[in-house]
């Protein structure tokens, strides 16, 4: 699927409300409720959008740590990022983890309720 600039404007304003209605997101950009219902369905089925999830303001739930860590693997296998990869997957204190170049691999966000 070769995405237009009107799928890339979906897209767009997906990301900034994705809890809008469909006759919402067809008049943020100009298209009659009908067509956008199916550019949308395209894109999900395409895999372009994943899903929708909520951003929660973790300070409201309590006091909370945010740490970033910087990793560097020993070895830089396939099955070296592989295992990596599996491992941190376990950790529930683990919101993000970036690939990054430089003198380190990954950069990793936690956010906990402390450290210990």
């Amino acid at each position: 699927m070769k995405l237009d600039r009107i799928d890339i404007k979906i897209l767009h304003v997906l990301q900034q409300n994705g809890r809008m209605t469909n006759v919402e997101l067809a008049e943020m950009v100009n298209l009659s409720p009908s067509p956008c219902l199916v550019r949308l369905k395209n894109l999900q089925s395409e895999g372009y959008i994943e899903g929708y999830t909520a951003l929660i303001n973790i300070a409201k739930l309590g006091q909370a740590l945010t740490v970033f860590t910087e990793v560097t693997l020993k070895n830089h296998r396939q099955t070296d990022f592989a295992r990596f990869l599996a491992a941190i997957e376990r950790i529930e204190q683990l919101i993000e983890c970036h690939v990054i170049s430089g003198g380190y691999d990954y950069l990793l966000k936690f956010v906990t309720t402390g450290i210990g």
